[in-house]
């Protein structure tokens, strides 16, 4: 079994993104907060559940989708542990010298 792992950055965008739902909606930010975690807590045991990203089809990066977010990670190398590594909103566009700045020091 992996062990799902966040970078700061990524919780840090996750955070941005829920602040500015509960702008208008706290009960929805926090259910949003809820969702992403139950649902990357499902990596512990299908790490492979994600797809690649269209914008980086030769890549191992993966992502999962739970709206409005896009949440991208990375299996390390000997499958024990998953890094979370960006979060967005699904409608920005995904550059991969963003994903590449936050790489943690072990991949």
């Amino acid at each position: 079994m992996a062990k799902v792992v966040w970078t700061e950055p990524a919780l840090s965008d996750l955070n941005e993104i829920a602040e500015y739902i509960s702008l208008d909606n706290f009960r929805a930010a926090q259910n949003l907060i809820k969702k992403v975690f139950s649902t990357t807590d499902l990596l512990e045991s299908s790490p492979e559940m994600g797809r690649r990203p269209p914008e980086l089809p030769h890549t191992s990066y993966k992502k999962l989708i739970v709206a409005p977010c896009r949440i991208f990670y990375r299996i390390h190398d000997d499958e024990t542990i998953i890094y979370i590594i960006f979060v967005m909103r699904s409608e920005r566009s995904l550059n991969q010298y963003l994903l590449d700045q936050r790489q943690p020091d072990i991949l």
